[in-house]
């Protein structure tokens, strides 16, 4: 099987599968838990049927790393809970023509798509063959590094805040959160940046540079700080935290008002 078709099969069925396990426990959120492990299964698709040399192997250990522990980060923060209310807005917005139909395209079918079209470096690495590691790998790989670190280390203070029950109710404002709004966005979408520097000892810069813009414009724009920040409409205490703070690149705060 040709790697192209192979993984586009390979995501179909992934989420045909997620769509029907949804569907019987009601429960469309599980797509959530599932965006991680997808790029892993992508990745791993990719290097049995593509042409196997180190900058893809490389790309696709990176990935393996991180979509694994996204997925059991967000599985161990969601799963046993009711639907997320975004789901839920969802199924009432759709009304009663064809809600199937509705939820497999604009859940399933589009994280899907979106998925295929940000983990192109993975594709891509497969297909054109570099021989060597280069400088510009080592780079990408420092960068991918640091926005691990981001993620992981940001989703880690978040959930230790939440533990304590006097924090309940509060802003987080220590640590990498100090910095920036949404370290674990920031780092996520600097992971991808590392891994488009990777892909480029082997891939033309014009189909790299595609995976970090999208998964940046989503991050930022589309369902990362925009629906983070709607939830916390009316929150002062936000509000003062969100005057002093960064939204998204990390910075000194700035003197309150």
């Amino acid at each position: 099987m040709n790697l192209i078709p192979g993984v586009i099969l390979t995501l179909l069925l992934y989420y045909v599968i997620l769509f029907v396990v949804a569907q019987v426990i009601h429960n469309n959120s599980i797509v959530d838990i599932a965006w991680g492990a997808g790029f892993v299964l992508m990745a791993w698709v990719s290097f049995l049927l593509g042409d196997n040399n180190p900058v893809g192997t490389l790309i696709v250990v990176l990935i393996t790393i991180w979509g694994l522990r996204l997925s059991w980060h967000i599985g161990k923060r969601n799963i046993g809970r009711p639907e997320d209310p975004r789901y839920v807005a969802m199924r009432e917005g759709w009304g009663d023509r064809f809600p199937l139909l509705k939820a497999f395209g604009q859940v399933f079918l589009l994280q899907g798509f979106l998925m295929f079209l940000i983990g192109s470096p993975v594709l891509l690495t497969h297909r054109f063959w570099a021989p060597r590691l280069t400088l510009l790998s080592w780079l990408g790989l420092a960068v991918w590094i640091g926005g691990f670190l981001f993620e992981s280390v940001g989703d880690a203070q978040l959930r230790a805040f939440l533990r304590k029950p006097e924090n309940r109710g509060h802003i987080i404002q220590s640590g990498l959160w100090r910095y920036t709004r949404h370290p674990n966005y920031f780092g996520e979408s600097t992971m991808w940046w590392g891994i488009f520097l990777i892909a480029l000892t082997s891939v033309p810069l014009w189909m790299a540079v595609v995976s970090p813009v999208v998964i940046t414009w989503l991050l930022v724009f589309v369902s990362g700080v925009p629906l983070t920040e709607k939830s916390f409409e009316g929150n002062e205490e936000f509000a003062a935290y969100a005057r002093v703070t960064s939204r998204f690149f990390p910075w000194f705060p700035r003197k309150g008002n």
